[in-house]
């Protein structure tokens, strides 16, 4: 082989590197977020890109709308902006069991926690 053939192959190897490592994921990815939002069903709870977080209550062709809270709050968004369907939190998969223990200890706290601290007692004369 000469030089001029070995640098085409070269360049041939690492553009066919360069799809399957870098360009072929990115579709998957967008193509399975695409599928989710073309999934999207009124009751869904979803999370916004923004970290908004709500239920769907009606669905559009480009747009949803969700209902933030027990207020009844209602919010018009494109279908690009859902980031996923359920709730997103930012803690790893196996920080999950810690998460779930942290829970079981604070359903075991009263109640009512008091956020009031006590006044200073007023000395004696």
């Amino acid at each position: 082989m000469d030089q001029g053939t070995q640098t085409i192959l070269m360049l041939v190897i690492l553009f066919a590197l360069m799809y399957f490592l870098m360009i072929r994921p990115e579709n998957k990815r967008k193509k399975k977020a695409q599928e989710m939002r073309d999934g999207l069903k009124k009751g869904d709870v979803i999370t916004t890109i923004g970290g908004i977080v709500g239920k769907i209550v009606a669905v559009n062709n480009d747009t949803i709308i969700v209902e933030t809270s027990e207020d009844r709050v209602r919010v018009e968004f494109a279908k690009w902006a859902v980031s996923t369907v359920g709730v997103q939190t930012a803690e790893q998969p196996a920080k999950e069991k810690e998460s779930k223990e942290s829970k079981k200890k604070a359903e075991e706290l009263p109640e009512d926690p008091v956020d009031e601290i006590p006044a200073p007692e007023e000395p004696k004369e």
